[in-house]
C-alpha cells in the first residue's frame, strides 16, 4: 500500500522538510489528532485531565506550525 501522507499534508509556507520525514511527521501528527478526538468521546462529559489537554494543545499546535491545517 503507498503511503500518501505526505501528499495530503501540505507544509507551512518556509518549512522545508525531506517527503520521506514530512511522512513520518505526518503519522504523528495524525495520532495527536486520533489521540484528542479519542480523548475526547473516552471522558464524555468529565473533564480531560490538564496535563492530557495540555499535551495535546502543544502537539496541536506544534502541527499547525509545520502544516496547513
Amino acid at each position: 500500500m503507498k503511503d500518501t501522507s505526505a501528499e495530503l499534508w501540505k507544509l507551512q509556507n518556509g518549512v522545508e522538510l525531506k517527503p520521506e520525514l514530512a511522512a513520518e511527521v505526518a503519522k504523528i501528527a495524525c495520532a495527536l489528532k486520533s489521540l484528542s478526538a479519542y480523548a475526547s468521546m473516552a471522558f464524555g462529559d468529565e473533564a480531560v485531565p490538564d496535563d492530557l489537554q495540555k499535551l495535546v494543545d502543544d502537539g496541536l499546535q506544534a502541527m499547525a506550525r509545520i502544516f496547513v491545517v
